[in-house]
């Protein structure tokens, strides 16, 4: 019989629990050895090297050990990164030319979850449909005494630090022109080690930082994307005089950044802020696609859009979701992307997200501009917008069909490659999606108008239909 815990650990794009209790190290051993197999199979049934790294997390050495030891029963060597940020993996597997990585982390989740992101080959992310469902059915389909007698791949301890830190700062593309002033939330969390370990010493770069030290006693969960844990980060940089605010999340792949008067900058006025340096940068790249291809949330403002084709570069709409960004990226072998999660995505680091990057690269458009941050975001903050809202609905489905019917003589556009998106610009100034939750009973809408009056009137029409407002999400 499977272990009944296994199938409650396996989400959509990686293995996410609770720690000890539903995913311990008995489990782990089980994943590593599915991870193990996968990766095998993947490097043409040859023995290959599996990165592996983890977070700060209190159960992170013990279970990235319990992994190891499942990996290294496949047969597949390992190369242990020790404590790093996820984004590493990104780096270090192409670099090492690996078979594929695994981080142990929860990314922002609470300190008593613990958990693992896989990589294939060349930093491809392992979700549900590409590997995670195999993975779980080797790991279910195993003894608890199945350790004993496997052949044991290698263990090798590595620091790839500074060949890490070169590849961070390539993105520092001529170098910050100015003195800045940062500051930053790291979070309790890999935030720490990126800042000693990479931006420490960057000329013209002054750093003020907080939570940038490991503690099981954290100052807030290290989730950026909850306002109130940004508010540390928004009253730093008024009390300090900052030029530009930073917070990380637990493993640091992601940055959300804050403007010197401690307004929140919008992920997607970041993506329009930063798509002009990223088409600028692979102009100079022979090797780059003309037009470059931007690629951008479905969720995102209008202005990211117009901002891409105003510069003459082709954007691009993603499904919501880093494997589906990132997949996207590449086949279109854009040149970066950016996700209202506060994923960004980089070509030239293996088209994955990195939180590190888009601090270097948003630290270098600021630094080669007069202007302050709140004047350059200010322009793409231009449409009101209604935000994220959950709502608690039982006929999600019967609700979209509903919604699509009631506006399809009024839409330009209507698209369903995430839900359903209504776009209704051109002629009524608004547009709209919603889309179902895949694990709960859940819909989730996002709507933006030309103005406030526009927007009002959307939102009182919409707001009936949608079922009870979900204030937990």
């Amino acid at each position: 019989m499977p272990h009944p815990h296994i199938a409650k650990v396996f989400k959509a794009y990686d293995v996410r629990a609770l720690y000890p209790d539903p995913l311990d190290e008995p489990i782990a051993e089980k994943i590593g050895y599915g991870v193990g197999v996968f990766l095998k199979k993947g490097n043409g049934g040859e023995k290959g090297t599996v990165v592996v790294s983890r977070d700060h997390r209190p159960a992170a050495p013990s279970m990235a050990e319990a992994l190891i030891r499942g990996i290294r029963a496949a047969g597949m060597d390992v190369v242990d990164l020790g404590s790093c940020d996820t984004s590493i993996q990104y780096f270090a597997v192409p670099h090492l030319g690996a078979a594929g990585g695994v981080q142990c982390t929860a990314s922002h989740n609470p300190i008593e979850y613990i958990g693992f992101k896989v990589s294939a080959k060349g930093a491809r992310p392992v979700g549900r449909d590409t590997g995670l469902a195999e993975i779980q059915a080797t790991a279910e389909g195993l003894d608890d005494g199945f350790l004993a007698g496997k052949e044991q791949g290698s263990y090798e301890e590595r620091d790839i630090w500074e060949a890490y830190r070169k590849h961070i700062l390539q993105f520092l593309t001529g170098g910050i022109q100015r003195p800045l002033k940062l500051f930053v939330d790291a979070s309790n969390g890999m935030g720490t080690t990126l800042l000693e370990k990479v931006f420490t010493g960057v000329p013209n770069l002054e750093i003020v930082s907080i939570n940038a030290e490991y503690t099981d006693d954290w100052a807030h969960e290290p989730n950026p994307l909850v306002p109130e844990n940004m508010q540390p980060t928004v009253e730093g940089v008024k009390r300090t005089g900052a030029d530009l605010g930073a917070c990380f999340d637990g493993d640091a792949d992601r940055c959300m950044l804050v403007d010197d008067q401690g307004n929140l900058c919008g992920c997607d006025h970041l993506t329009a802020w930063m798509a002009g340096h990223f088409v600028s940068r692979s102009a100079t790249d022979p090797g780059t696609a003309d037009p470059t291809t931007i690629v951008y949330d479905l969720r995102s403002s209008k202005v990211v859009e117009e901002t891409v084709r105003g510069l003459g570069a082709i954007p691009a709409m993603s499904k919501v979701g880093h494997v589906n960004m990132k997949a996207l990226l590449r086949e279109t072998g854009g040149v970066f992307g950016g996700e209202l999660s506060g994923h960004f995505y980089f070509r030239d680091n293996s088209y994955a997200d990195s939180g590190a990057i888009t601090l270097a690269a948003a630290l270098t458009v600021l630094g080669q501009n007069d202007q302050k941050l709140s004047e350059l975001i200010g322009p793409y903050r231009k449409y009101p917008q209604s935000g994220e809202i959950n709502f608690k609905n039982d006929d999600k489905q019967g609700t979209i069909d509903k919604l699509e019917a009631s506006f399809k003589d009024r839409a330009k556009e209507i698209l369903h490659l995430d839900g359903v998106s209504i776009d209704c610009w051109d002629d009524c100034g608004y547009w709209f999606n919603v889309r179902s939750s895949n694990t709960e009973p859940l819909l989730r809408l996002n709507a933006e108008a030309k103005d406030e009056a526009k927007l009002k009137a959307l939102m009182d029409e919409l707001m009936p239909q949608m079922g009870t407002v979900d204030a937990g999400h």
